[in-house]
């Protein structure tokens, strides 16, 4: 290390965490994935080949679907690897690889939710010319763009951190390569270049998480106008998925901002669980609110575990 070059990393993962333990955390995070791999590969299905699901709130869905698929492919199975086969070596490239989609994927979530908020808008709104503003083709544009955006400044930020000499220590004191965990073990001075990423970080969360408290402030205003309070929460019922999935992602990563602001710091370990936690138990999660509170494929469910009971009863 002391010419500034390294081949590889060191994933410490949790800290401080027993080796007896290893196997029941290895398991648990193997499960997580497995959670989150068919979860999501169910609603990019049923999006994709259920013809009454091409819809715009669905596309949207899909989207989401996708970045959680990736971003849980991406990060899971070397900390699982390493409680598993006690394997924490990352090699350097692989490394940076992972920093680039564990980041590009959060600002492409992050800018969808906010197609997914413009959605909500323009259907509560103005509804009537709902389907001649949101098609399926302005969605996928929409969403085109949110994958497309993070892409160029995120290339130019990983390689930036690419270049730093790596003296000081190549032990990464997280589960899987984050930008500042990386970083922080180079000998040169990063402030310049922790700043811009910060600025972007701050760009890709806050733009599109004061659009939606916008757009949805302007939806409570016309949902509270109707005379028919139970026209009004049927209105409201209809935002609930997209809420709970906006909250999920928003919520814990304001909260950590918070907390640093104002000077509260966690304990490492603690630390590391709740980045773990808020990074892909929201990706667990979401296939569940897509079908639960979601009338179309709860229907498009029940329809489909009807005729598949007849179809088992007329063979019997």
């Amino acid at each position: 290390n002391s010419s500034g070059k390294v081949s590889h990393f060191f994933l410490v993962g949790f800290p401080g965490l027993l080796p007896e333990y290893y196997g029941l955390v290895s398991a648990l995070l193997f499960l997580l994935y497995l959670i989150i791999v068919v979860g999501n590969i169910f609603i990019l299905v049923i999006v994709i080949c259920e013809k009454s699901l091409q819809k715009p709130t669905y596309l949207i869905f899909g989207h989401l679907a996708l970045t959680d698929l990736i971003f849980g492919t991406v990060t899971l199975p070397k900390v699982i690897s390493k409680y598993w086969s006690d394997n924490s070596i990352v090699p350097f490239y692989a490394c940076f690889t992972q920093i680039y989609f564990v980041h590009f994927l959060a600002a492409t979530h992050s800018f969808i939710l906010m197609v997914m908020a413009l959605d909500r808008f323009i259907a509560i709104c103005v509804p009537l010319r709902y389907t001649s503003l949101f098609t399926n083709t302005t969605v996928n544009g929409l969403c085109g763009i949110s994958w497309f955006m993070p892409i160029a400044w995120m290339i130019g930020v990983v390689c930036d951190t690419m270049k730093l000499p790596f003296c000081n220590s190549n032990i990464i004191v997280q589960c899987y390569c984050d930008l500042n965990s990386v970083r922080s073990l180079s000998c040169e001075n990063v402030r310049a270049s922790a700043i811009l990423s910060l600025g972007l970080a701050m760009f890709s969360l806050m733009v599109p998480l004061g659009f939606i408290i916008l757009s949805y402030f302007f939806v409570i205003i016309v949902v509270l106008r109707k005379p028919s309070s139970t026209g009004c929460m049927k209105t409201l019922s209809t935002c609930t998925p997209q809420l709970i999935i906006a909250g999920l992602f928003y919520l814990p990563r304001c909260f950590v901002y918070l907390a640093n602001f104002v000077g509260f710091t966690f304990n490492i370990s603690l630390h590391i669980v709740i980045v773990m936690l808020y990074s892909h138990i929201p990706a667990a999660v979401n296939p569940l609110i897509y079908c639960f509170k979601t009338q179309d494929i709860k229907e498009m469910l029940k329809i489909k575990w009807a005729r598949r009971i007849i179809h088992f009863s007329t063979k019997i």
